[in-house]
């Protein structure tokens, strides 16, 4: 039979000060979203299609997706978010919750809209070049 963790007062500390870290962090990341969010979607669009991830024919109408997309993210619940992102949590060791569910949402939603003819490359690819912009305004130190 399986012995019970009971962690003591000073593990639960830990634990609690470690969650509250996290959580400060995800609300400051969601702060800078909010701020940087027209930005970050002009930049994220361009960069997708400089680099040829994604054949799209309109940029205005890709912008406003992955526009619908961040601001999605700011109304979500933190069920929503998981939920979406669980098939791609593995790409890279310690993903930016942020770049992965625009990853996620490109790859789950954004593929099917009529705008898209294609996205080119592997998930962590588009990850990459997802992350490479979010990281300039939402730094996750």
């Amino acid at each position: 039979m399986a012995k019970a963790f009971r962690p003591s007062g000073r593990e639960m500390a830990v634990i609690s000060r470690l969650d509250h870290e996290k959580e400060a962090m995800k609300m400051k990341a969601m702060r800078l979203l909010k701020k940087h969010l027209d930005e970050l979607s002009d930049r994220i669009t361009m960069r997708l299609i400089e680099v040829k991830a994604i054949e799209t024919t309109s940029k205005i109408e890709l912008e406003r997706q992955i526009n619908i997309c961040l601001q999605s993210l700011l109304t979500s619940e933190d069920v929503d978010i998981q939920y979406l992102t669980a098939p791609f949590r593995n790409i890279v060791p310690r993903p930016h919750f942020v770049s992965l569910y625009v990853t996620a949402w490109i790859l789950e939603n954004l593929i099917n809209h009529k705008c898209v003819i294609d996205i080119y490359g592997t998930d962590e690819e588009i990850y990459r070049y997802v992350n490479a912009e979010i990281s300039r305004f939402i730094p996750l130190d």
